[in-house]
């Protein structure tokens, strides 16, 4: 595959996964040996789909607005606005996926909240 179709797959990923559509998105894109690094989760990708599922059904008005994305061999990286109801100031997220064989073999992802304020005029985005 070439770069663009990884950055597609990442981004097809986090689309269906942050829509409730977490086994969908985890037969398609998810590797065989895929593990993740959630501190708030085991490694593995049954336990990252189920809390993707269950975040979904709390929240079934989540917003997942992808601001960026980089490729950089078998990296893509996405920097995100997630806010899990309209009005939430939200989460700044970074994804970071590894790709091997077409697949999401490893992934990522770190998160700052939104500031209602901050003394920086450029802003989280």
């Amino acid at each position: 595959m070439n770069t663009k179709d990884h950055k597609q797959m990442a981004i097809d990923f986090l689309m269906l996964s942050s829509s409730g559509n977490s086994r969908e998105a985890f037969s398609k894109y998810i590797g065989n040996n895929f593990k993740h690094h959630n501190i708030y989760f085991k490694g593995d990708g049954e336990s990252l789909m189920i809390a993707m599922e269950e975040n979904a059904r709390k929240n079934p008005n989540k917003i997942c607005d992808i601001k960026r994305f980089l490729q950089d061999g078998d990296l893509v990286a996405t920097h995100s606005h997630v806010r899990q109801k309209p009005g939430d100031p939200g989460t700044a997220v970074v994804h970071i996926f590894r790709f091997e064989n077409d697949k999401i073999a490893e992934l990522w992802d770190l998160g700052q909240p939104v500031p209602l304020e901050t003394v920086n005029e450029n802003g989280i985005f």
